[in-house]
C-alpha cells in the first residue's frame, strides 16, 4: 500500500499532474506517519511544481556553467515553499532518527541522504541560495558514500554521488581544487557510469537518473544518447507534453531540424489539447523552437512567422527573447540585411548578459562578428 502510493505519486509528478502526485503522497504521509521515503517524495513532488511554475524545466535552464555566487532569484508560492520545507525537515528527522538506531543500516543513510541532497537541490535552484547548496551537497554526497560502503548494491545512492563528481569535473581549475579541498571526488566518466548505473535498476532514483543523463549528454554533445533517453521517458511518461520538447530542442542541438519540426508538432498538439495549467512562458517557448527548426531547413518564412508569435507572447523569459532575436538576426543575414541582423545580435547579447545566458552570449557574439548562413 505504501510502496503503491508512492510510486503513483512519482507517476503522476512526472505527468506534469501535481495536484494529483502530491494528494496522493500526502495519502502516503497518513498511511506511515513515519516513514521517511513518503514525506521527502511529497517534498519533491512540491519542489518540481515550483520549478514548472516558474517554466525552469528544460534542458536549457541547466546547460550554462555552474554558477560561483548566490543569485537573487523570484520568491516561490509561500503555501508551497512552507510545504516543502515542512515535509523535507520532517523527512530528514525520521531518516537521522533511524541512522541513530541502526548505524549500520544503508537504507536509514539512504534517506537522509537524499532529503539533504534535496534541500542542497531546492537551495540551488528555488532559492538561488549557491552557498548554501553546495554545503548541504557536500553532506549528501558524504552520506550515499556511506551508502554504498556499507551495501554495493545500492546503485540509486550512486545518483548523488555521480551527479556532484560530473559536476566538480566540469569546473575550471580553480573551483575543481576548493571543490577537492571540500571533500567533493571528482570524475567524468566514474560520475557518469554512476548515473548511468542507478537509471539502469529499478528505484525511486532511476527517473531522476534519466533527467539527468538527457542533461549530461546534451553537455556532452552526445545527441544519439539523449534522444534515447527521452523516448524511454516518453513511453514511462506520455502525459508530459514537455518530454516532446526536449526531444525537439535536442534534436535542433543535432541539426536534425525536420526531426525536430516532427517531434515540436507532436508536442504542440498535445499542448493544444492539454486542459492542465502550462509553466511560465511555454508557448513562447515551443514556438521559439518551432522557428529554430524551420529556419534550420531553409523555410525562413515559416520560421520569421514562428519566431514573431514567440515575440509577442505574454509570458516570455528572457533568455528566450535573447535566443529569439538570435534566430531573427539569422533571416536577417539570409535576406543580406546586415545591419537589421546586427541589431538583433546586440539585443540578444544585452538579454544573455543581463538574464545569465552564457550559451546566448557567446552564439550573438559569434554572428556579430561574421555573417550567419547556410551550413554555419
Amino acid at each position: 500500500m505504501q510502496r503503491a502510493l508512492i510510486d503513483r505519486g512519482f507517476d503522476l509528478a512526472y505527468n506534469l499532474d501535481y495536484g494529483e502526485a502530491m494528494s496522493t503522497l500526502k495519502q502516503a504521509v497518513t498511511s506511515d506517519p513515519n516513514d521517511p521515503a513518503a514525506y521527502r517524495a511529497l517534498a519533491t513532488a512540491i519542489w518540481l511544481h515550483i520549478v514548472f511554475l516558474r517554466g525552469s524545466v528544460t534542458v536549457d535552464d541547466y546547460l550554462g556553467s555552474v554558477s560561483k555566487t548566490d543569485v537573487r532569484m523570484k520568491p516561490p508560492p509561500p503555501e508551497l515553499a512552507d510545504a516543502f520545507h515542512d515535509n523535507v525537515d520532517r523527512a530528514l528527522r525520521l531518516a537521522e532518527a533511524r541512522v541513530r538506531q541502526n548505524p549500520r543500516d544503508a537504507d536509514s543513510y539512504y534517506q537522509e541522504g537524499t532529503a539533504v541532497g534535496l534541500i542542497a537541490s531546492y537551495a540551488a535552484t528555488i532559492d538561488g541560495r549557491i552557498l548554501q547548496g553546495f554545503r548541504n551537497a557536500r553532506r549528501a554526497f558524504d552520506v550515499q558514500e556511506r551508502v554504498m560502503a556499507l551495501d554495493t548494491r545500492r546503485k540509486d545512492a550512486g545518483l548523488i554521488v555521480g551527479t556532484y563528481r560530473y559536476i566538480v569535473s566540469t569546473l575550471s581549475m580553480p573551483m575543481r581544487w576548493m571543490a577537492y579541498a571540500a571533500g567533493f571526488g571528482g570524475g567524468r566518466e566514474l560520475g557518469l557510469a554512476m548515473i548511468e548505473a542507478a537509471a539502469s535498476e529499478p528505484s525511486d532514483a532511476r527517473t531522476s537518473a534519466k533527467f539527468a543523463l538527457v542533461l549530461i549528454h546534451n553537455r556532452e554533445k552526445q545527441y544519439d544518447r539523449a534522444l534515447q533517453t527521452i523516448r524511454e521517458l516518453q513511453d514511462l511518461y506520455p502525459r508530459n507534453r514537455l518530454l516532446w520538447l526536449e526531444g525537439g530542442a535536442t534534436a535542433i542541438r543535432a541539426r536534425r531540424y525536420a526531426d525536430a519540426e516532427a517531434s515540436l508538432g507532436r508536442g504542440m498538439g498535445m499542448l493544444a489539447a492539454d486542459r492542465r495549467p502550462r509553466m511560465f512562458g511555454e508557448l513562447s517557448i515551443w514556438k521559439y523552437k518551432l522557428g529554430a527548426a524551420r529556419l534550420g531547413q531553409g523555410r525562413t518564412a515559416e520560421a520569421d512567422r514562428s519566431l514573431r508569435e514567440a515575440l509577442k507572447e505574454t509570458e516570455l523569459k528572457d533568455w528566450v527573447r535573447g535566443r529569439i532575436h538570435t534566430e531573427l538576426g539569422k533571416l536577417a543575414d539570409l535576406a543580406r540585411n546586415r545591419s537589421e541582423a546586427r541589431t538583433h545580435y546586440r539585443a540578444a547579447r544585452q538579454f544573455a548578459e543581463q538574464h545569465n545566458d552564457p550559451i546566448g552570449r557567446k552564439e550573438a557574439e559569434r554572428w556579430l562578428q561574421e555573417p550567419y548562413g547556410p551550413g554555419k
